[in-house]
């Protein structure tokens, strides 16, 4: 067990189920972005750049996209309560998968647009 299944092993099971499927988008997105623990919860890299992170927390979900995959989204996310680079996403709501995977995706192309 890796670093990020242990990290993700510590939640219940339907916490777990949710967290797995982000994770999972996250690297079917992004099959080219390294994958380590980073402050405490899994990170992910492109290009050598900061791509997203999530966190399990007891009530939700966090996920940081860095303050600008917040900004090209904010409509889209403006129902959810935000922090400048993060979004909670509560557990006794549906999570948004379709948002994450195009937040991803535009991360993805902004960190290669950086280079």
């Amino acid at each position: 067990m890796n670093e990020i299944e242990q990290y993700i092993s510590r939640f219940p099971e339907e916490v777990q189920q949710l967290l797995q499927k982000i994770r999972t988008i996250i690297k079917e997105t992004a099959p080219m972005a390294t994958e380590e623990i980073v402050y405490g919860m899994p990170g992910y890299k492109t290009n050598g750049k900061p791509l997203v992170y999530f966190a399990g927390y007891k009530n939700h979900i966090g996920f940081y996209a860095t303050p600008s995959g917040h900004e090209a989204f904010q409509k889209e996310l403006s129902k959810y309560k935000q922090g400048k680079g993060s979004v909670q996403f509560p557990l006794n709501q549906p999570i948004p998968f379709d948002l994450i995977e195009q937040i991803v995706l535009f991360r993805v192309e902004e960190n290669a647009n950086l280079n």
